[in-house]
């Protein structure tokens, strides 16, 4: 299978993989033919990229940092949790102790999928799905900073407050439009941990005091603030928005690296930057041999050079025997573009 984006499907390519609602249901299945009208809602649903089968690759299998039954069944209790505490009323000294309950239920879901893959790497999730922006954020945010915090080697209890962190950072974010009280309610919860709140309250702090709400700066930030700081950007930058197409990994952690020392922490923004897949599996890739290939592996350690299949020459003419190529044992070729244009598509192909 391949990753396109949706805008670059032609009629009569089918999906690898399938397509979900918000809600968990399927939307358009596995081997579905897309037409016009098809991939015309799918853009209008702001799914903007879609695996779609491809014979020359049809042994690649996609990797997944949670299952997706996981990720439907998260994204349910965030949401459950998020408009409990929105609907309800808002007054200082009210809590909701059934949220607490709920996301914590979220992060043993997540700590139990990833506790045995201490090698986990952040991969997008942002593709095949029609979602609220709001809760699958929420639940990247959390994905994401557990994956660095195992690799800072947190304990499970300090993972839990992580986590709690990153996932009540968008409640705290939606009450406080509504409340002075925003962050007493959260900071109240009694299964939620007072470092949690605070790291909903400090997330979009930044280390020069650009940040807010208080602009407090440098060591004032708690650390787990920091690392949802970053993860938060990071997946704010990668998702769909009503105003501009998302971008890709490599392109987001290019604009991380763009303020760190300023808004972040040099050295938090290199853990993430090496636990980061900058190049999707199944993505169309151009390289300085000015060959076309697909990724198919990735490098832990070198996450940046991956391994890619060439599917086409430097001329653009498809291979009869495609090979691959490891980009971390062979370093004078480089990944310099991503296939952006429907002939390097149509090439890829065959057709």
């Amino acid at each position: 299978m391949r990753l396109l984006p949706t805008k670059m499907c032609k009629p009569g390519m089918k999906l690898a993989k399938k397509i979900y609602t918000e809600d968990g249901l399927v939307l358009l299945g596995q081997g579905v033919e897309l037409t016009e009208r098809l991939i015309g809602r799918l853009i209008q649903c702001c799914v903007w990229f879609v695996y779609v089968e491809d014979p020359r690759t049809a042994d690649i299998e996609i990797p997944e940092m949670i299952r997706d039954e996981t990720r439907i069944r998260a994204v349910a209790e965030i949401r459950s949790a998020f408009r409990e505490m929105v609907n309800a009323p808002k007054r200082k000294g009210v809590t909701y102790p059934n949220v607490g309950k709920q996301l914590r239920g979220v992060m043993n879901m997540i700590l139990d999928e990833l506790g045995n893959r201490h090698e986990a790497m952040i991969m997008l999730m942002n593709m095949g799905t029609v979602d609220h922006y709001l809760y699958q954020h929420s639940l990247n945010v959390c994905i994401y900073s557990t994956i660095l915090g195992m690799a800072e080697g947190y304990s499970n209890d300090e993972l839990m407050v992580l986590g709690l962190g990153a996932l009540t950072e968008q409640e705290f974010a939606e009450i406080k439009r509504h409340t002075e009280y925003g962050f007493q309610i959260l900071k109240d919860e009694p299964n939620i941990p007072l470092i949690a709140a605070h790291c909903a309250f400090q997330h979009h702090e930044r280390l020069d005091g650009s940040g807010y709400p208080r602009g407090i700066k440098g060591n004032e930030i708690h650390e787990y603030a920091k690392w949802i700081g970053i993860a938060d950007s990071y997946d704010a930058m990668t998702s769909t928005r009503s105003y501009r197409d998302p971008m890709l990994p490599h392109m987001a952690i290019e604009q991380l690296y763009i303020g760190t020392g300023t808004l972040y922490e040099q050295r938090m923004v290199q853990v993430f930057r090496d636990k980061v897949v900058l190049y999707p599996i199944g993505l169309t890739v151009k390289l300085s041999t000015g060959e076309l290939g697909v990724v198919v592996d990735i490098n832990g350690a070198y996450a940046h050079r991956p391994v890619v299949r060439i599917l086409n020459d430097a001329d653009g003419w498809p291979l009869v025997e495609p090979y691959e190529v490891d980009l971390s044992k062979q370093l004078t070729t480089m990944i310099i573009g991503i296939a952006q244009d429907e002939s390097g598509i149509s090439a890829l192909a065959g057709h």
